[in-house]
């Protein structure tokens, strides 16, 4: 597993019965929580679909923290988001509690140690929209990995605009063409768990590009914003045009909590 003894050990004692009781792990740390996942994720955050529920979480989870021995210091503090350092002995991370709208694609996804999780399908969208917004290299390697290990860039961009409806998947397509564009040394920085070879990984992002243009151009409009479910495999696809999966494969569309 990518996180830390100490974070796995926070996740335990902070994780609820309920998602409305602390929100739901998103972001790195749950798209990283798989054992083969690429890089180990500095802090943990957590959603709530709405400004009130960040206030009251933070409330109920610091109590409970405090009372196990945990010590927190509040660094950013403003309505619909909080972030701490979060420590005990000689060990600290960082903790997020953020609003996110409760627009997704599938409910959210129960784990004995995190509590409630974001679908990972959901968390890729997140991720592909995040590098758009900072462009920073840990999104980057993130992409990369939601694209080989979960679905298709194109998928995820053709999905996202369902989320962000101000954005059309070309446009969104033009924007992330930015990405890539980091020196050795800033990948240097990350906690990796294995090596980033950055000449492979830009002629990786070129091709998954390139695929996810010609996806976009394919798609009829009136599928615009959705998943593709393929029901016998029990799995989101990518369908092109021609293929025997594409004939199978079913628009899924999100909704407020998911579906």
């Amino acid at each position: 597993m990518p996180l830390t003894n100490f974070q796995q050990q926070l996740l335990a004692d902070l994780a609820p019965e309920s998602p409305d009781d602390s929100g739901y792990l998103a972001g790195g740390a749950a798209i990283h929580f798989a054992p083969d996942s690429t890089r180990n994720s500095r802090d943990l955050e957590f959603f709530h679909d709405s400004v009130e529920r960040v206030a009251s979480a933070f409330a109920l989870g610091s109590a409970r923290l405090e009372a196990l021995g945990y010590r927190l210091s509040v660094t950013l503090s403003q309505p619909g988001f909080i972030r701490a350092v979060v420590a005990r002995g000689d060990e600290s991370t960082r903790v997020d509690w953020a609003h996110d709208s409760a627009w997704r694609f599938m409910p959210l996804v129960h784990e004995p140690l995190g509590g409630w999780l974001l679908h990972p399908v959901d968390l890729a969208i997140n991720k592909v929209l995040a590098l758009v917004g900072r462009d920073e290299p840990r999104d980057f390697v993130d992409v990369l990995f939601v694209h080989d290990r979960i679905l298709p860039l194109g998928a995820l961009c053709w999905a996202a605009v369902g989320k962000d409806p101000g954005l059309t998947p070309l446009s969104l397509l033009e924007l992330l063409k930015r990405a890539g564009r980091y020196r050795p040394e800033e990948f240097a920085r990350l906690d990796l768990r294995v090596p980033f070879d950055v000449p492979t990984a830009r002629e990786s992002w070129r091709t998954a590009i390139e695929a996810a243009e010609n996806f976009a151009i394919s798609r009829p409009p009136d599928e615009l914003g959705c998943l593709y479910w393929l029901p016998d495999a029990t799995r989101f696809i990518m369908p092109m045009t021609g293929s025997a999966e594409a004939a199978k494969a079913v628009p899924h569309f999100g909704s407020p909590g998911g579906v």
